[in-house]
């Protein structure tokens, strides 16, 4: 079992709200699905090509308490730090925590 005191910083858990606008577009905006604590831990940090400007890419884990309503694509917000979620691992046996494969987003894609 994770220590309570390991879940130290405060995260909120965002979805895409549902809905168009008026010219038929998906909305833009996110709405809060929950706040709690989590453990953030910073995996690995790769530099990729991309438009062709060089960009760093931080992945990290995030550790939340047990729940079923977190799915690929959401994003989770800490202070000025934005993270898209890549893949959810759910503690199954003990459901106890679930492990969030995040990437950091630069300010440019938030």
């Amino acid at each position: 079992m994770q220590k309570a005191g390991s879940r130290n910083r405060r995260v909120t858990i965002l979805r895409r709200e549902g809905g168009r606008d008026a010219a038929n577009e998906p909305l833009r905006a996110w709405e809060i699905v929950g706040k709690g604590w989590a453990s953030i831990r910073y995996v690995s940090g790769v530099a990729a090509i991309k438009a062709g400007a060089e960009q760093e890419i931080a992945k990290a884990s995030i550790r939340v308490p047990y729940r079923r309503d977190v799915a690929m694509g959401m994003r989770i917000t800490r202070g000025l730090d934005t993270y898209v979620v890549d893949a959810v691992l759910p503690d199954e046996g003990r459901r106890q925590h679930v492990d969030l494969v995040c990437r950091l987003l630069s300010a440019r894609e938030v």
